[in-house]
C-alpha cells in the first residue's frame, strides 16, 4: 500500500493547527493535525475513529517537511492500517 500526505493549505491563524490529508492508494483515509509547536496532535480516520496522540509524538508520526516531502513514518503507517482494519 502506498501512502501520501498532503498539507492543507487553507489559511490558518498564526498559532493555529497544521492540518494534513492522508491518502492510501489515492483514497482519503484520514485527516491529521498538530498544533503550531508539534506538542499536541491527533487523527480523524474516515471510518469515524478519532484519537489524540497517535504513535507517540508528532515527530514520530510525520517525517520530512521543509524541502523534503512530508511522509508517514513506518509506525504511523502500521497505526493507520491497524485502525482501518
Amino acid at each position: 500500500m502506498t501512502y501520501r500526505v498532503e498539507r492543507d493549505d487553507a489559511p490558518r491563524e498564526s498559532f493555529g493547527e497544521y492540518k494534513y490529508r492522508i491518502y492510501r492508494d489515492g483514497i482519503l483515509v484520514a485527516n491529521y493535525w498538530h498544533d503550531y509547536r508539534g506538542d499536541e496532535h491527533g487523527i480523524d480516520l474516515v471510518n469515524g475513529k478519532s484519537e489524540t496522540w497517535p504513535v507517540g509524538r508528532m515527530i514520530e508520526f510525520l517525517e520530512g517537511g521543509g524541502p523534503k516531502a512530508t511522509v508517514l513514518s513506518a509506525r504511523a503507517e502500521a497505526y493507520i492500517q491497524e485502525r482501518l482494519a
